[in-house]
């Protein structure tokens, strides 16, 4: 296998595991706002604000990592 074979399998590893990884994250904090909203419905407002800027977190590293792996994709410092 060349270098590009390489690095194109790492930009799928990259971008699948943080896909996978997110997407289980968002799961189980979607999962525990709506067991504690349950639970104490007088503080629905304040978690939903929490649990949207968590999720904006949670997704602002998957999306870094997709930039990273287009950084490598169509920019790659590897292949001479």
């Amino acid at each position: 296998m060349t270098n590009v074979a390489f690095v194109a399998l790492a930009c799928a590893f990259i971008v699948g595991i943080g896909a996978f990884g997110a997407s289980i994250g968002i799961a189980l904090m979607g999962g525990k706002y709506l067991e504690a909203s349950a639970r104490q419905p007088e503080l629905m407002n304040a978690l939903q604000t929490k649990m949207f800027l968590l999720a904006g977190l949670i997704d602002a590293a998957f999306l870094i990592g997709v930039g990273i792996a287009m950084l490598f994709a169509f920019a790659n410092p590897f292949v001479g």
